[in-house]
């Protein structure tokens, strides 16, 4: 295994994603197809897919998203619209958590961890 590499969210609308995307990560996409647009966010891959009419989500997989203050980007999601899912909470020692749903209701992690490095 080499590690995580791409996280996906499906979306009904895939120009308002790729700009909502846009402004949340603070980031242009390198990829642009009306199939798909991916966003190099530190080294890994935010994949935005067009979801089909039927398509169910699933809360059963959460990727959270490094961040330096988790206040602080918590509530600029929800300054762009995503909806309060779990308010930034402490799970030990320094390290804290909180979801959002964006938009298009796919579960957005974030996480402050101070001890985490990239290999």
């Amino acid at each position: 295994m080499l590690g995580l590499r791409t996280v996906i969210y499906k979306v009904s609308n895939l120009e308002d994603a790729k700009h909502w995307y846009s402004k949340a990560f603070k980031t242009k996409p390198y990829f642009d197809q009306p199939f798909y647009v991916g966003f190099s966010i530190g080294g890994y891959e935010l994949g935005l897919l067009p979801e089909e009419e039927d398509s169910h989500k699933a809360s059963n997989v959460l990727c959270y998203w490094g961040v330096e203050d988790i206040q602080t980007e918590y509530e600029r999601f929800l300054n762009l619209g995503a909806v309060e899912h779990e308010k930034p909470t402490n799970v030990g020692g320094d390290i804290m958590v909180a979801t959002v749903k964006d938009l298009w209701g796919n579960l957005l992690g974030i996480i402050y961890n101070p001890h985490f490095k990239i290999d």
